[in-house]
């Protein structure tokens, strides 16, 4: 049995489409939004050249094509616009961490990126949550979108545009779109009977509910409602949608999730409604002020009004000229249908070019359980990044899970992984490599990389992981891609282990020398920790979309400047970067271990000091080993 009854008034209906013409709100002819459905290439998923070919390409940020004059299409990323019902979440920020990573490589290959992410402030639920507070809709958008850029701030997300639904311009651009799909006559007025549930802020089908008529998403009953609403020809699209994405199979990805995209399309799209009677704070309908724009229908167009320049007058096709269509909507997967259904569908009503790809991936828990406010398991993002750095929790959620898979956190298995990984592997490489260095050539490299590896194997091991990373990458196997960075660093390990520079260096002199009988001679010693350096340095580059503090410390630590390091691109991984006679920074930690906080009789403080005085240990140790 249906959820939802749809009465239209085709009375009604008939005289809507006589006089509410676009023409008679907003002076533009209907003749130009015809559909004209344009489905970019992907590029995302390609062949192992191609991708070859993109990795390899030379840092050029501009917007043109200098041999051929055309312009050349930036790389549009966007986040979710963030719901301000409530502060920002870990699943959030998960979402935008990997973003900000594929932006930064991207940028890194030379791209000109507009990365997108914002907040989502219309709706029933935001009301509700602002009268909660005692505070208006508008003061508590502001404290929440507010908490939004800090979090982004402490997680170092370099975004290059945030939108704000409450926005005039963005608002603008809804009316205008609104008001384009209604020359298409895709849009009507019915009364709508059905169940609804108020935090997804839409009508469910009865039988997608669980016991008790509850949502599956919130666990909460949905209510009982009718309206008198506007609503979208969603079905008309059902064929349309069929054949994009039969021609298209990498528009959703990974490729589970097209399965389930196409399973919901083949059982048949119904008209949704995109208007709501009952909620006052959203966007007016055009056509009746008395209605306001449904939250979806309103937060969607953010990916093209954002593409706005600040100065600029609100306008949808110089918005769309300006970076349409997005390269990648990377999204959660329970927001799938609205990105891979709806607002495609959207898109080919107006006459707008459908994103290339949507990306859904999956849910995190805690500890192996499902997190919520009521089990009191939430991981708090801003007390996660203020306990451990930013550098740890983007690293461990991109290289702990494999990206669009569920993924886990438990706090043992974070500090194990990051010290692991980022202290010990590639932070020890580094500063023992650099003190012996500093104590046997005066931290000045004596030869360039390039002779220096000469003949060794472990030239071309680098090679081959830094092509495997660019892949990766490319393909948005962000795990993987930490992976093969990390292999450097432990065939840097392993090379140095073989190689025990420190032996020769403790004996000392000439004696030393010749005591070694030829088989290695100080030239080759100080030619051995010039390669290491080397492979740090390209370390830093590739894992720089990842922990990009962490690589600007390394970077700084190999003797560049803050602009060098800003200024870097991908092709800079290619060997030969360090010359003789560069001097390297004095040597010093570059990622400090986390230690287990344990509590004590004595309190927190107590054991703060013993955490203190391992460390100290710790790093008293290390010294003598380089």
């Amino acid at each position: 049995m249906a959820a939802a009854r749809i009465n239209m008034n085709c009375s009604i209906q008939s005289s809507l489409s006589c006089l509410l013409k676009p023409s008679y709100f907003f002076n533009f002819k209907t003749t130009q939004f015809k559909n004209r459905l344009y489905f970019p290439q992907n590029h995302f998923i390609s062949s192992k050249r191609s991708l070859l070919c993109t990795c390899s390409s030379n840092n050029n940020n501009n917007n043109s094509n200098f041999q051929t004059g055309e312009k050349v299409e930036p790389f549009v990323i966007t986040t979710p616009l963030y719901y301000v019902n409530a502060p920002p979440h870990m699943g959030s920020a998960y979402t935008t961490i990997a973003a900000d990573a594929i932006a930064r490589f991207q940028r890194l290959l030379g791209k000109r990126v507009i990365f997108i992410t914002g907040t989502d402030e219309h709706g029933e639920k935001i009301a509700t949550a602002a009268s909660a507070c005692g505070s208006s809709p508008s003061e508590h958008c502001d404290v929440i979108s507010q908490a939004y850029k800090m979090l982004w701030k402490h997680l170092d997300i370099a975004y290059d545009k945030f939108i704000r639904t409450t926005d005039p311009k963005h608002e603008a651009i809804v009316k205008e779109f609104y008001s384009r799909v209604f020359a298409n006559d895709d849009i009507y007025r019915a009364d709508y009977e059905g169940l609804y549930c108020v935090n997804c802020e839409e009508y469910k089908d009865e039988k997608e509910l669980l016991e008790n008529k509850c949502c599956p998403m919130h666990l909460k009953p949905c209510v009982p409602r009718k309206e008198d609403n506007f609503f979208f020809a969603l079905s008309k699209y059902q064929k349309s949608l069929e054949e994009t994405l039969a021609q298209n199979p990498n528009f959703v990805q990974p490729s589970y999730r097209l399965n389930e995209v196409q399973s919901w399309i083949k059982s048949g799209l119904r008209d949704f409604s995109i208007s709501r009677a009952a909620v006052d704070w959203g966007i007016p309908v055009p056509n009746d002020n008395k209605q306001t724009i449904y939250v979806w229908f309103d937060a969607l167009l953010g990916y093209i009004s954002a593409l706005l320049e600040v100065k600029e007058q609100p306008d949808l096709q110089s918005a769309v000229s300006s970076g349409w269509p997005a390269s990648l909507h990377l999204i959660g997967k329970d927001i799938l249908r609205f990105h891979a259904v709806y607002w495609p569908a959207m898109l080919m009503s107006a006459g707008l070019s459908l994103p290339k790809m949507v990306f859904g991936h999956g849910f995190l828990t805690k500890d192996g359980m499902k997190m919520g406010k009521s089990l009191g398991n939430t991981i708090e993002p801003n007390e996660l990044v203020h306990k451990f750095g930013s550098d740890a929790v983007r690293y461990f959620f991109l290289r702990e899970v494999e990206f669009g898979n569920d993924g886990n956190y438990s706090e043992d298995r974070f500090i194990n992984i990051v010290n692991a990984h980022l202290a010990n592997t590639i932070g020890n490489l580094l500063n023992r490599t650099l003190g012996l260095l500093k104590k046997n050539c005066q931290s000045t490299l004596v030869v360039d990389s390039t002779i220096a590896a000469e003949g060794e194997d472990f030239k071309d091991t680098v090679e081959k992981l830094v092509e495997k990373a660019c892949i990766h990458y490319e393909k948005l196997s962000l795990s993987s891609a930490c992976e093969a960075v990390l292999e450097i660093s432990n065939a840097g390990n392993s090379y140095m282990d073989k190689r025990e520079p420190w032996s020769l260096f403790k004996q000392g002199g000439a004696a030393s020398e010749a005591a070694a009988k030829g088989a290695y001679s100080f030239s080759v010693l100080r030619q051995d920790l010039v390669i290491i350096l080397e492979a740090m340095r390209i370390i830093a580059i590739a894992l720089s979309p990842v922990t990009p503090n962490l690589c600007r410390r390394i970077y700084a630590q190999l003797g560049y400047s803050e602009d060098q390091f800003n200024n870097l691109n991908w092709s800079e991984t290619k060997w030969g970067g360090l010359k003789g006679g560069q001097v390297m920074a004095q040597p010093k930690p570059v990622f400090a271990r986390i230690e287990q906080m344990t509590e004590t009789e004595n309190g927190g403080e107590a054991a703060k000091k013993v955490v203190k005085r391992k460390e100290k240990k710790r790093q008293v140790q290390g010294v003598v080993e380089a």
